[in-house]
């Protein structure tokens, strides 16, 4: 339900109403009783998201899926059959370390 801006001609008192828009508008000033309150021209309000979150990728459209894939594919390198090595797992070799132990002389 949208907020609407009232104004009195009578006692130019000014206020907001929270209100169905399907409701009437108001005539009567709450404040001084006379059928003088105006419906004002407001700037409109902002549409307001609520949830988890909204992304623009959640509603693309099947066309730009595709034209995106093929995009991806394109950009993957390309592999021969007759080139590819399997290759060896690298072997590290890891020497033990060494204690060191520091031997003290008494004089």
């Amino acid at each position: 339900m949208p907020t609407y801006d009232y104004r009195c001609n009578g006692c130019e008192h000014e206020f907001e109403l929270f209100q169905a828009m399907s409701a009437p508008v108001k005539k009567k000033c709450p404040e001084c009783g006379k059928l003088k309150l105006e419906r004002l021209i407001g700037i409109g309000s902002a549409v307001m998201f609520k949830g988890s979150g909204f992304y623009e990728t959640d509603y693309r459209s099947e066309s730009y899926k595709k034209g995106a894939e093929a995009e991806k594919k394109a950009k993957e390198p390309k592999k021969d059959a007759g080139s590819e090595k399997k290759s060896e797992p690298k072997k590290t070799e890891t020497k033990p370390a060494e204690k060191k132990s520091k031997v003290e002389t008494k004089k």
